[in-house]
């Protein structure tokens, strides 16, 4: 249901224009971990192309086909080596092992479904070498936000950004959550002055509370080592906006 949110990679970029705390986090942990770097849910490698201009062997795993070849042209543009598969993270053969494997931009949160999440962690298992660790962030679910999800279409001024060739665009979304599915269910409105609603895309994205994620993680043959709930390794609280996992194999 999400695909079309992801068909327009620049586009994409624009939106969602990178996080520089979350790319320094990861760089650093390539450099702590060394050797090969998988990433999953790559996207448009916003934080593996970074990664790899510091000299790490890495691959990025991403089902669409749009956002390969925008990270590509900009792996090129940048002239660093990536590895980019086409391939859905919930079940996936590299026939290699990594040093780290991360999944950034609560790009887990595209697997709605358990038993998903859980193969996903077994995949991951897989392809963990010795003393290699997975890292990943998702949002830390808040009820409130969660139950103002009424289906009413209002502006998102924060995400608002600069087309270069529309000018201003601005976001629109209207939401309702799923409760039973723990899934929240959106339209996103894209629309200039003088071009109303050039894009409406669905996107749906799960919810993982924090008392799930170690029973998934544990599921998928995986234990936490450490969870922070912010950028600077604070420890996640309950009104942290973050959820940011370490962990190993069990």
């Amino acid at each position: 249901m999400s695909e079309q949110f992801y068909s327009d990679a620049r586009l994409y970029d624009r939106l969602f224009p990178g996080g520089e705390q979350a790319v320094n986090f990861y760089r650093a942990e390539a450099d702590r971990r060394g050797g090969r770097v998988l990433e999953l849910g790559s996207g448009t490698g916003q934080k593996l192309i970074p990664i790899a201009s510091d000299g790490h062997l890495c691959t990025g795993l991403e089902l669409s086909p749009g956002m390969l070849a925008e990270a590509q042209r900009k792996a090129d543009e940048r002239g660093v080596d990536v590895q980019w598969v086409q391939g859905e993270m919930c079940e996936f053969d590299l026939g290699r092992t990594f040093d780290l494997v991360f999944i950034a931009a609560n790009s887990l949160l595209h697997l709605h479904e358990a038993e998903d999440l859980v193969s996903c962690f077994r995949s991951v298992r897989k392809h963990l070498a010795r003393g290699a660790r997975l890292i990943f962030d998702v949002f830390n679910p808040s009820v409130r936000m969660l139950a103002q999800a009424d289906g009413v279409r209002r502006r998102r001024d924060a995400l608002s950004f600069v087309d270069p060739d529309r000018g201003v665009v601005h976001v629109d979304v209207a939401e309702t959550y799923d409760a039973g599915a723990q899934v929240t269910r959106g339209r996103w409105y894209f629309s200039t002055d003088s071009e109303v609603d050039f894009k409406v895309a669905p996107l749906e994205i799960r919810s993982i509370f924090p008392q799930e994620l170690p029973l998934l993680l544990a599921l998928g043959g995986l234990r936490v080592v450490e969870r922070f709930g912010d950028w600077s390794r604070t420890p996640l609280t309950a009104d942290a906006a973050l959820q940011l996992y370490v962990c190993e194999p069990a």
